[in-house]
């Protein structure tokens, strides 16, 4: 008898193995497949922990998981006999959805992560070894208009064309049967999806996946027409890039807002060469319009985008304005395919905004739940950009019909597949921008609002700390979490840069936190004019300009939002030898209630904070200010924490943390009826109390 540990499926074997790195080999070049998309096999023994007898299993890539960076635990597994057994118990393609329950039956041990869809495809195929992949080149050929003739041609009997069907059983049951009648062949192409291959050996099936796109490639690579797309546009041309970028910077949170209609996106912005070429071209709109057709590409992106039916050329006023028009347009259209194909039986409709955007000359806007999800989406459309160029090369694309479209799109397996995802954090989809952020108050504060999901951007004086900070936050999800940009707050040239680069990064802006500071401690007769200058310019001058550039992209977005100002304890209390500092902190807390005042019709929350006695990971005390105030209150420096906390009513230390966690209060949604109000993080100080 086998022992029961082994039910945890955690010992790899030689199979694994080479399925695992099967996987990560296809996963890693783009050409092979997209993220996400497509899924391996290996069929092999293991032993049964109940019995200790060999039984045949199935390691299949779960639902969800990525090729690429595929684990172990990425894996379903199943025993084939129970999974080969389901074709006596078939009910027939219209209940083949009740299947995929079925295989929770057949799972062995645990059963690792959850069998996708595909599975059927992988257990009923006679090989050892399968892959299933969505390759450019090869979903070129399932969506040409003759497509199962160019098969034919290409591959010469080898790769044997499957007629569009739905994934599922009986498609498995289809490419199961084909192999079986075709024994030279090494795959298929499925219509209008993508391709199947298999092995004896894993090598084996991974040299025919190879082969399969390959030569698909080189097929159209030799016998393309010229201009697949057509020639270029009068007046569609990319922009030159400064103009480019420009344009796409103040376009951005406009076409949020069209995105978030229904519900808050985060946003992506490409403005690679294939996608500036493609939105310049003349059959672009006649393309755009067909859709994509791989399940992978639309369920990413909706069954196709919104193009701004404009050159280049047009001024951001222009297209501001025909944008609202086309977002119109597009919600209607968008319900109307939903009402020519649901039934009493369909998933509510999920919202009828664009996912993707296409400007011409500027380039393409693609959104999501999450920076990943958006930058994917893009990443998808950019697939289906080069699927229709190889279609339209060697023949004509013509997709998948939108009925089917729909089918998948609003799949009862699909609403299941989203209602088992975890519940999103409180400022999932929120943006925010953070100055003086590399360190102390700020970098705490950038760090509990991506903590809760927020995507940040760390503003600094100095880039590289910006950068390092904005790494270190984000680990190993990187630019899909958070960047680090350069910002003088005192300059409003760099500061709408800073805004410029925030909103090119992850589509707009939500949050907004005046943080950035510093401080000179002197009486007042030894306070000089540039001292008194220096601390008006970073913090009135620099929050007035941040906020007067933020607040326009606010606005454009029409989402409401929230701006934060970090003002201080001395902004109500008179203390000695610190005119300048006080002075500013108390304009800083008198903008807060102007603010509030003016945007509030806009559904933007102004408040501020008033913290006191940060000592421990204060940027300011460590620049000279705790010396100032230690030599004021004549104490050792190092002391000025305890000290700060000794005149507190709750005789408690304030860390940068806890200036965050008030950040996190203001914004994290459970007072979204306040606005213009001062919290104080002091631990208590009677004479700053507000009257």
């Amino acid at each position: 008898m086998g022992s029961l540990n082994d039910m945890t499926n955690t010992t790899t074997n030689e199979a694994v193995e080479q399925l695992l790195a099967r996987s990560h080999a296809l996963g890693a070049d783009p050409r092979f497949t997209n993220y996400a998309g497509g899924n391996t096999s290996a069929k092999g023994t293991a032993a049964d922990p109940v019995t200790g007898e060999d039984v045949e299993l199935l390691w299949v890539k779960g639902s969800g998981g990525d090729l690429g960076t595929l684990e172990e635990k990425g894996l379903a597994v199943l025993r084939l006999d129970r999974v080969r057994a389901l074709r006596d118990v078939y009910p027939g393609v219209e209940r083949e959805d009740e299947m995929v329950a079925a295989f929770d039956y057949c799972l062995h041990g645990k059963g690792g992560a959850a069998p996708s869809i595909d599975t059927a495809m992988h257990a009923l195929v006679d090989a050892t070894h399968v892959d299933h992949l969505h390759p450019d080149a090869g979903i070129a050929i399932a969506t040409a208009t003759d497509g199962e003739k160019l098969t034919e041609t290409i591959f010469e009997g080898k790769v044997v064309w499957v007629p569009w069907r739905r994934p599922g059983f009986q498609l498995g049951l289809d490419i199961a049967a084909i192999k079986e009648a075709n024994p030279q062949a090494v795959g298929t192409v499925l219509g209008g999806h993508g391709i199947t291959a298999w092995g004896a050996t894993s090598a084996e099936a991974e040299a025919n996946s190879r082969w399969i796109i390959e030569t698909a490639t080189a097929y159209i690579e030799a016998n393309s027409v010229p201009e697949p797309f057509g020639p270029v546009l009068d007046g569609h041309a990319a922009l030159p890039e400064a103009e480019r970028r420009a344009k796409a910077a103040a376009l951005a949170p406009v076409i949020r807002g069209i995105a978030s209609h229904d519900k808050p996106q985060v946003g992506h912005y490409t403005d690679s060469e294939v996608v500036l070429d493609f939105l310049a071209r003349a059959e672009h709109p006649r393309l755009a319009a067909l859709g994509t057709s791989c399940p992978d590409h639309f369920l990413r992106t909706k069954v196709k985008p919104l193009v701004v039916d404009l050159p280049a050329t047009a001024s951001v006023e222009e297209t501001t304005a025909r944008l609202a028009e086309l977002h119109e347009e597009y919600r209607a259209d968008y319900q109307a395919y939903y009402d020519r194909h649901a039934t009493p039986d369909s998933p509510a409709i999920r919202g009828a905004d664009p996912l993707i955007v296409l400007v011409p000359g500027v380039g393409m806007f693609s959104f999501g739940k999450d920076k990943q999800t958006a930058r994917v989406a893009g990443e998808f459309y950019v697939n289906a950009i080069n699927v229709m160029r190889g279609a339209e090369g060697i023949s004509s694309y013509s997709p998948i019909e939108e009925s089917e479209k729909f089918r998948i799109e609003y799949w009862a397996l699909e609403e299941a597949k989203l209602a088992r995802m975890p519940k999103p954090k409180p400022l999932a989809t929120r943006i925010a921008l953070v100055t003086g952020a590399a360190s102390g108050i700020g970098k705490a504060i950038a760090t509990r609002l991506a903590a809760e999901g927020a995507c940040v951007v760390v503003a600094d004086l100095d880039l590289a700390k910006a950068q390092a900070a904005a790494a270190e936050i984000a680990g190993s999800k990187g630019a899909d979490v958070a960047v680090g940009v350069a910002a003088d707050v005192s300059d409003a040239a760099a500061v709408a840069a800073a805004v410029d680069e925030a909103v090119l990064a992850f589509g707009g802006l939500d949050l907004v936190v005046n943080n950035a500071g510093l401080s000179i401690s002197k009486p007042l007769m030894e306070t000089t004019e540039k001292d008194w200058d220096l601390q008006h310019d970073v913090m009135a001058k620099g929050s007035f300009l941040v906020s007067q550039a933020t607040a326009k992209t606010l606005i454009a977005q029409g989402l409401g939002g929230d701006i934060v100002y970090i003002s201080s304890k001395n902004s109500v209390f008179a203390g000695p030898n610190n005119i300048a500092y006080s002075a500013v902190k108390a304009d800083q807390a008198h903008q807060v209630r102007l603010l509030a005042a003016e945007l509030g019709e806009h559904g933007i929350k102004v408040n501020g904070i008033n913290p006191d006695g940060v000592v421990r990971g204060s940027g300011i005390f460590a620049g000279g200010w705790g010396a100032q105030r230690a030599k004021t209150y004549g104490i050792p420096e190092e002391e000025l924490g305890k000290f700060y906390a000794q005149r507190t009513l709750l005789k408690r230390e304030v860390l940068p943390e806890h200036v965050a966690n008030a950040v996190f209060v203001l914004t994290g949604g459970e007072l979204s009826h306040t606005t213009g109000l001062h919290v104080p993080v002091d631990a208590g100080v009677a004479a700053a109390f507000l009257r």
